[in-house]
């Protein structure tokens, strides 16, 4: 009963100590205003931003992450790593220096890699219109002799861009007025001369069918790469052995 009794003591002291001290310190942050930076309306990953896509607004301090930008100058010229929705706040993750456009990726090649596009041969092939810029994907070919299999040397690779026929890449398409966006025809990947020969080959005789791996990762892309890059070093080694 003694012991009941301390215990129920030390519960109320406990109570009290958290009435009259934590709960003030939290309330007093949640009634702290901030002057966050966030977006007026949605933007697609890899649109540039300017003063017209953001605003400044008010809001409370609790849950706000402790990054969240506070100021305009810091977003303005910076493109979106994201997709982002109206009124998203926005944190450094959420932005990049890089366009992340073919025409941004076209001006870092440096011999190592060479830009090479493939025909989208039907609506599913592409991903349904889906795939992104930098995503990851690996390709399915689909032969009459050897039916469907995924080559070692194309089982990771980086999307450079998607385009339509009419020539629009996928990072500067408008959509139509009901919503739409007119489709892509071609898929522009980012692959080793190896691969670019692989990839011709198919073309040729076979469809292709791209699956989307991985996105928003640049972690997570990198080590698939890296993957890939193994094996091709593999493959070229047995071909010169």
């Amino acid at each position: 009963m003694k012991n009941r009794t301390i215990i129920g003591i030390i519960c109320v002291v406990a109570a009290l100590v958290l009435s009259f001290a934590v709960a003030p310190l939290v309330n007093r942050f949640s009634d702290s205003r901030f002057e966050i930076v966030c977006v007026k309306r949605a933007v697609t990953k890899g649109h540039q931003l300017t003063d017209d896509d953001i605003q400044t607004v008010t809001v409370g301090g609790y849950g706000l992450p402790d990054d969240v930008i506070r100021d305009k100058s810091v977003v303005i010229g910076k493109y979106a790593a994201c997709d982002m929705v109206s009124d998203d706040f926005i944190l450094p993750s959420k932005l990049t220096d890089n366009a992340d456009s073919a025409d941004d990726v076209f001006m870092n090649l440096d011999g190592s890699h060479v830009a090479m596009s493939i025909t989208i041969q039907s609506f599913a092939g592409g991903l349904s219109g889906k795939l992104a810029n930098g995503d990851i994907v690996q390709l399915i070919v689909n032969t009459d002799e050897d039916g469907s299999f995924v080559p070692n040397e194309l089982q990771y690779v980086r999307v450079i861009t998607s385009t339509t026929a009419k020539g629009i890449d996928k990072d500067e398409l408008i959509r139509n007025d009901d919503g739409s966006y007119e489709l892509p025809t071609t898929l522009t990947l980012l692959v080793d001369t190896y691969q670019a020969k692989l990839l011709a080959e198919y073309e040729n005789n076979s469809k292709i069918h791209a699956v989307l791996v991985s996105r928003g990762n640049e972690e997570l892309a990198n080590e698939f790469l890296e993957k890939q890059n193994k094996i091709l070093d593999e493959v070229e080694v047995g071909d010169n052995g």
